[in-house]
């Protein structure tokens, strides 16, 4: 509107309009005539300019809207269109992963990568997975839709097939890293002490993607969780040792001879 506003006082400014042309013989009527019609230019101008101070303003709401959008406002379809009261309010009440608030997501993926089989988007899914658990199943669209507020590390929105995706793939590399564990902890290749102490580094990060999920883990229950595990561990060896023998036990006496 702007542009088209200023289009008009150019040309009348110019002269080169045949109504705002005046004579050449230089009379006095049309000279008085035509500094009339210079007034009535000026001040079509000034009228015809008043508009694009509207432009202007609504230019400077959308270019504003831009900046906030860019200012932290996590990308996805209508984000930042929403009103607060819009956002459920068990997403704007959940704050399980408030101690990464300024993480990002290559710094979270690289310190799982080196101590896990999952990634950053496949822990935090998971998280949620669990979290907003219903009678019916996983909120899976509650989950994608409010994803960057949810995690502070994730940048994006979700649709539901990509969480469920997410959430699959973490359930595979868990099972897969269970049966890996567990065959070498009834194969024989480790000894009692070996297993302790891999299980001591394990349970270590283990807890400490709890602490930072949240979970406020007191001295006492680490320790008791601790030996609980340590127990079970021991009681799997010993299990599996009964399996591995049973080959060579001595129908007659019941003796094993140790494989």
């Amino acid at each position: 509107m702007a542009d088209d506003a200023g289009d008009d006082p150019a040309t009348e400014r110019t002269g080169e309009t045949p109504d705002d042309a005046t004579p050449a013989d230089g009379e006095a009527d049309a000279g008085a005539a035509g500094a009339d019609g210079d007034e009535t230019t000026a001040t079509g101008a000034s009228a015809a300019a008043e508009p694009s101070d509207g432009a202007d303003a609504e230019a400077a709401d959308d270019r504003s809207g831009a900046d906030a959008a860019s200012d932290g406002s996590p990308p996805g379809p209508d984000v930042g269109a929403d009103a607060p009261g819009d956002v459920p309010r068990d997403v704007r009440k959940y704050d399980r992963f408030q101690k990464m608030d300024r993480a990002e997501y290559d710094r979270v993926n690289e310190f799982l990568r080196d101590r896990t089989y999952v990634t950053a988007r496949e822990w935090a899914i998971a998280r949620l997975c669990a979290d907003f658990r219903t009678e019916t199943g996983v909120e899976m669209t509650k989950i994608g839709e409010n994803l960057p507020r949810l995690v502070p590390f994730m940048t994006d929105t979700y649709t539901p097939q990509a969480v469920n995706q997410a959430r699959a793939s973490f359930e595979e590399k868990v099972r897969k890293a269970g049966a890996t564990f567990l065959y070498g902890a009834m194969c024989g290749f480790f000894t009692a002490e070996d297993l302790d102490d891999m299980m001591y580094e394990v349970t270590e990060v283990a807890k400490f993607l709890l602490e930072v999920e949240g979970v406020d883990l007191a001295v006492e229950e680490e320790l008791a969780a601790e030996d609980r595990i340590s127990t079970v561990m021991r009681d799997v060896r010993e299990a599996s040792a009964e399996v591995r023998g049973e080959e060579v036990k001595c129908p007659e006496c019941g003796h094993v001879h140790e494989p």
